[in-house]
């Protein structure tokens, strides 16, 4: 039987795949006492403290045995999150959950559709799977904003519209600074409105921020941006970034020297090459997983569940790619988020400031950075693949038809 065949089958049960998986997942809400949500918990109780001079002062004690959780994000980011401190805490779990499923959705179901998949069920099947897989599954359990950030961008970046790409990109920055490196798709796509419109968004963002707090605003701006030991341990196998997997390899902490500096390089030219033959073949997922994969890659710090972007990944692997190597690098994907790598790497580390680790555990360490490098050679190679089959279909039509 024929993958598409198996496929077909499958999909005639994607309703019921996707509501096993979401009830499996909001029992786990209900009952799971390890369901901590961290993450949120800080979203949620450090926000009202914007008011109180404090933000940047208030630490997480609960939960944290090695490492009081502060709030690292703009003085806007606080203002967003004040609404969540208005509500009981468990209905702001619940709120929180339900939000993060819908956009899981939504990156899927949009994913698919730059694919030119536009079958609600293969939605609903993937969906269902991806809630599994570990970006997402940590996304969830720790109460993240990763999937609303995504869905966010992957929502706008694509629109038809300067100011909504714009505004998209302006306030995923103002929320939390990464997503700004998806400015660089405007610029490469010659959308300088939409670019004009994202730094405009941003800071206004900055501006209401400095409205509220301007002590706050000028201490994250000028002092504590930049500080990566702020926002947690460099070296731990959570931190999937260049720098991380470096880090743990050397046994110390790389910082922004020459071994960052070079693997920085590498990233940049790979991502070059993927962009090029993405902006040629005018294939806009496959820029948007590129750029997206970039900053991940160079970000000094790039936890596990910021990788949610695989799903997108995939979705143009699977669907869109129709090579051998997108297959391979497919697979890749599959048994690196699939595995629960991260997590068991997580146990296997003494403590999560201890850098230096056995060979094999700062091999295994390199998951997530390796296949991201690996889509972004598969990119590059299958497009241009496309492309200079596109050429011969043009100038030598009949050769092609009699093949």
């Amino acid at each position: 039987m024929g993958l598409r065949a198996l496929e077909g089958r499958v999909l005639a049960y994607a309703p019921w795949i996707l509501g096993a998986s979401l009830l499996g997942h909001l029992a786990m809400v209900a009952f799971q006492a390890k369901m901590t949500m961290v993450d949120l918990m800080v979203y949620r109780n450090a926000s009202p403290e914007l008011f109180t001079g404090l933000l940047y002062d208030w630490r997480l004690e609960e939960f944290s045995d090695q490492f009081a959780l502060p709030f690292t994000y703009p003085p806007f980011s606080a203002l967003v999150f004040v609404p969540l401190s208005w509500v009981p805490w468990g209905l702001a779990r619940w709120l929180w959950q339900l939000a993060c499923l819908a956009c899981l959705w939504f990156v899927t179901r949009k994913s698919l559709q730059l694919v030119g998949s536009n079958d609600p069920r293969r939605a609903m099947l993937w969906t269902g799977l991806f809630v599994w897989v570990e970006p997402v599954r940590t996304t969830l359990n720790y109460g993240q904003v990763n999937l609303v950030l995504a869905a966010l961008l992957l929502g706008t970046m694509v629109s038809a519209r300067s100011w909504k790409q714009g505004a998209g990109v302006g306030i995923a920055a103002g929320l939390k600074l990464t997503p700004a490196i998806s400015g660089l798709y405007f610029l490469l796509n010659r959308r300088y409105r939409a670019a004009a419109w994202s730094v405009v968004a941003f800071f206004g963002t900055v501006g209401l921020g400095y409205l509220i707090s301007p002590r706050l605003s000028d201490e994250y701006w000028f002092h504590l941006l930049g500080d990566a030991s702020r926002v947690g341990p460099v070296g731990s196998a959570i931190n999937q970034s260049l720098r991380g997997a470096l880090s743990r390899t050397v046994g110390y902490d790389v910082g922004t020297g020459p071994i960052f500096l070079g693997a920085v390089a590498v990233a940049v030219v790979l991502t070059g090459f993927a962009l090029h033959a993405s902006l040629k073949a005018e294939d806009a997922l496959a820029m948007i997983v590129s750029v997206q994969f970039l900053g991940l890659l160079v970000s000094p710090i790039s936890w596990s569940h910021h990788w949610v972007w695989a799903v997108p990944a995939l979705m143009w692997l699977i669907y869109s790619a129709k090579h051998r190597l997108a297959t391979v690098t497919a697979v890749a994907w599959i048994l690196a988020i699939g595995s629960y790598l991260i997590s068991f790497l997580l146990k296997a580390q003494p403590s999560i400031w201890i850098i230096p680790r056995p060979w094999y555990h700062s091999a295994l360490g390199w998951v997530y950075p390796a296949v991201g490098v690996l889509t972004l050679v598969t990119v590059a190679v299958v497009l241009r693949r496309r492309a200079a089959r596109s050429r011969e279909e043009v100038e030598h039509p009949v050769d092609l038809l009699r093949e």
